[in-house]
């Protein structure tokens, strides 16, 4: 694995971001009107700011890990389902602004962690991803 991936609500984009670009040290390497990315090597982080219009509770959109190969990808689906998980995968999906394969494991609080690959950017969001 490469990354531990974090999507975290927002209500406030431009807030948000300045306040985890002092925190991280970084800005984000990608940034949208409705989204942030912070991609961390220490620790291994994929961070990102998904804008909601209310925000409340539970501040997580969803956990995920980021791996370097579609390869990967399937190692790990096969490995959770022999667990017992059942994983909803999406493959070759556009999300986020970035082409990924993909696939999704729930815990038992309901909590989304999603295993993904990403291909190649994207100017396509796809809000149906990532909308937990």
């Amino acid at each position: 694995m490469k990354y531990v991936h974090v999507g975290v609500n927002v209500t406030n984009l431009n807030e948000s971001v300045e306040f985890y670009s002092k925190v991280f040290g970084v800005s984000p390497v990608k940034s949208k009107f409705n989204y942030a990315k912070f991609l961390l090597d220490q620790p291994g982080l994929n961070f990102t700011l998904n804008v909601k219009d209310d925000v409340g509770g539970n501040q997580i959109n969803h956990f995920g890990f980021q791996v370097e190969t579609a390869e990967e990808i399937l190692l790990h689906k096969k490995r959770l389902e022999k667990e017992g998980f059942f994983a909803r995968k999406e493959m070759n999906t556009t999300c986020c602004y970035a082409v990924q394969d993909k696939f999704w494991v729930t815990d038992p609080d309901g909590n989304e962690w999603e295993f993904f690959y990403t291909k190649a950017d994207s100017e396509i969001e796809r809000k149906a991803c990532c909308a937990s």
